[in-house]
C-alpha cells in the first residue's frame, strides 16, 4: 500500500508539470486512418488489371473501391444475401457515373472458409471479418487455394490485448459475434503457417486509428457518451428497442472505446503465397 507520505509526494511532482504534461498529450501523434489499407494495396507489385477478392464484403463499399482505385477485376464475397442485395444496389448507383464499373465488379454468396472454386487472385482483401470465423486454419488455406503463385494477401482484423477483462471479454465477444480463439494473434500465425503464406508485413495499429478517427470526426468520444447513456438507464433504450437490439448497440459503443484504450488492437497483416 501506498504510505501517506509518498502520496502527498508524487500528487506535488504531478502538479509541477501536470499543465504541461496535458499540453504535450494535445499534440497528435499524427496517427494513420483506416485508409492506409489502400495505401498497402499501392505498394504491392500487383499485375495491371489485377483479379481481386474481397471477403466478407458486406454491402460492396470496399469491393468498389478496389475497383475504382486501381482498376482491378474485383468480386465481393458475402454468406448474407442481403448484404449482396444492398452492394448490388450501391454498384448501380456508382456505376450509373462511371462507364465500365458495371463490368469489373460482381458480386456472389460464398465465406472465408468456401471460397468459388473457380478463383484466381493476384490479391485477397479480408477486412473485419475474421473475428467472426471459428475455423482459421480452413480460411488461411482457402486463401492460399485461390490465389495466384506469388499473389498477396491483406487482412485487417482486431484482437483482444491483456488489458481486456475475462468478464470483459465474455460479454463484448458474445453480442458481437466474436470467436474467442480468433482474437488470439498466436491462433492467427499459426493458422497463416499452416496454410503454407508467408507474413510480409505485420503492422500493429494499438489504438492508432481510434485516435485518426477521433482527430477528424469525434466518433470514438461519442460512442463513449452513448456508452455512458446506456449504462445509465438502459430500461429506457430497452423498453424502446428491445433487449437484443440494446445489447448490440452497448456492444458496438464498447468496442470502439475499448480500442480507445488498449483492450483491443487491429492488425494489418500482408502475406505472400509461395511461387512454384
Amino acid at each position: 500500500m501506498t504510505d501517506k507520505a509518498s502520496l502527498v509526494q508524487g500528487y506535488e511532482s504531478f502538479g509541477r508539470i501536470e499543465d504541461l504534461f496535458k499540453q504535450d498529450l494535445d499534440d497528435s501523434l499524427n496517427p494513420r486512418g483506416s485508409a492506409m489499407l489502400y495505401d498497402l494495396v499501392a505498394e504491392l507489385p500487383l499485375p495491371r488489371r489485377a483479379a481481386a477478392l474481397d471477403v466478407g464484403c458486406g454491402e460492396g463499399g470496399h469491393t468498389v473501391e478496389l475497383a475504382k482505385r486501381f482498376g482491378m477485376d474485383v468480386r465481393g464475397i458475402d454468406p448474407l444475401a442481403w448484404h449482396l442485395d444492398l452492394a448490388r444496389r450501391e454498384l448501380a448507383r456508382q456505376a450509373a457515373d462511371q462507364p465500365g464499373l458495371a463490368e469489373t465488379v460482381r458480386f456472389e454468396l460464398g465465406s472465408a472458409e468456401n471460397l468459388p472454386d473457380d478463383a484466381a487472385a493476384d490479391l485477397v482483401w479480408c477486412r473485419d471479418v475474421l473475428v467472426h470465423v471459428a475455423d482459421l486454419p480452413r480460411a488461411y488455406a482457402e486463401f492460399r487455394r485461390v490465389l495466384k503463385p506469388g499473389g498477396r494477401v491483406l487482412v485487417y482484423q482486431m484482437f483482444a490485448t491483456d488489458l481486456l477483462e475475462p468478464r470483459e471479454a465474455e460479454r463484448l465477444l458474445a453480442v458481437m459475434g466474436c470467436v474467442p480463439a480468433s482474437m488470439a494473434p498466436e491462433n492467427t500465425e499459426a493458422a497463416i503457417r499452416a496454410a503454407g503464406l508467408v507474413v510480409e508485413r505485420r503492422v500493429v495499429l494499438g489504438t492508432e486509428w481510434g485516435e485518426y478517427d477521433q482527430e477528424h470526426t469525434g466518433k470514438p468520444a461519442r460512442n463513449l457518451l452513448h456508452a455512458a447513456r446506456l449504462l445509465r438507464d438502459p430500461e429506457r433504450y430497452v423498453q424502446r428497442f428491445g433487449q437484443a437490439n440494446y445489447d448490440i448497440a452497448l456492444g458496438d459503443c464498447l468496442w470502439h472505446v475499448y480500442r480507445m484504450i488498449g483492450k483491443l488492437s487491429g492488425r494489418i497483416y500482408v502475406l505472400t503465397s509461395p511461387e512454384g
